[in-house]
């Protein structure tokens, strides 16, 4: 449903649905688009008051930055609402056009950079670009995972098997080799290490090389 005179230009576009639909024939993709306007003299407060009533898994905000020595004049929006909201937040900032096409709806995400440190931990960083990649169908991009300091302060990332899996697939990988240090967690313990769950499904052979040993 469409709230006000929003119409559905951008899904005739990209041709979700046939040119010249009617409102209606947006709810047909399952789609609930509304336009909220909330009387506030506290932008950061309304949103998140909102957020309280309507939780939401992803919030996207467009920012601009605070460059130059008026910067004190201006009361930061973004920032403070992903803060008080506790929620993943897409930052778009001002001029940039972001990896969802205007004109087509088409997707360009390949290369996606995730900064690692021991704390905050990385994990939930990678799991969430896994989900990304897989539920929008991506094809074979780079992940890089990027660690300023010291080799030996990089923490421990675990990559999902399906990813890998799906990576294998779609490079034509002729080999898979990894390092496993045995089974991590209960978890693990009950269905394998990720290492093990990858061979189950691997088209292609698997080298396992143990933490510790040496190859050659």
């Amino acid at each position: 449903m469409w709230n006000g005179k929003i119409s559905p230009v951008c899904v005739t576009r990209w041709k979700l649905i046939p040119q010249g639909s009617p409102k209606s024939a947006v709810g047909q993709l399952g789609l609930d688009v509304r336009k909220v306007v909330a009387s506030s003299n506290n932008p950061v407060k309304a949103c998140l008051g909102y957020l309280e009533q309507h939780p939401a898994e992803l919030i996207v905000l467009a920012v601009r930055p605070h460059d130059g020595r008026m910067r004190w004049l201006d009361k930061p929006v973004g920032e403070p609402i992903a803060r008080g909201a506790g929620q993943m937040t897409l930052f778009i900032p001002h001029g940039v056009e972001g990896f969802v096409s205007r004109a087509d709806g088409s997707v360009s995400l390949r290369n996606i950079l995730i900064p690692v440190t021991r704390k905050p931990r990385p994990q939930p960083a990678v799991e969430a670009a896994t989900r990304l990649i897989r539920n929008l169908q991506l094809p074979a991009g780079t992940v890089t995972l990027l660690h300023v300091g010291p080799a030996s302060e990089m923490p421990s990332v675990k990559l999902p098997a399906d990813t890998i899996l799906q990576a294998a697939t779609e490079l034509a990988a002729d080999l898979i080799v990894m390092t496993t240090d045995g089974p991590d967690g209960f978890l693990d313990g009950l269905r394998g290490t990720t290492s093990e769950r990858v061979l189950r499904k691997a088209r292609c052979p698997v080298a396992n090389l143990p933490v510790g040993s040496m190859l050659g």
